[in-house]
């Protein structure tokens, strides 16, 4: 029993940090892929627009790469930064419980 519960804390303990935002100022485009609706195509797109026009400003500035909307914003806002804070926006208001 003692094995198979330290068996479940190192598995929690080692995917603890994929679930940390990725800064798309220097993320890789493996580590783009990472997130939730975002496959080869547009994490290579995502690297290119930043290559081409500099770093993103705020977390919405990935709406002006192709195939990025506001669906996808929507979905990516939590898990995305352009620095060392979390990209949500401040007046967000919290989930209603």
């Amino acid at each position: 029993m003692k094995k198979l519960f330290l068996i479940i804390v190192t598995l929690f303990a080692l995917t603890g940090a994929a679930f940390g935002a990725v800064n798309i100022n220097t993320a890789t485009q493996a580590e783009l892929e990472s997130l939730q609706g975002i496959g080869p195509a547009k994490a290579k797109a995502i690297v290119d627009y930043r290559k081409k026009n500099g770093p993103f400003k705020s977390a919405d500035d990935l709406q002006n790469v192709n195939g990025i909307g506001p669906a996808t914003m929507k979905r990516l806002r939590k898990d995305v930064t352009v620095g060392s804070t979390s990209a949500v926006k401040k007046d967000a208001k919290p989930p209603i419980k």
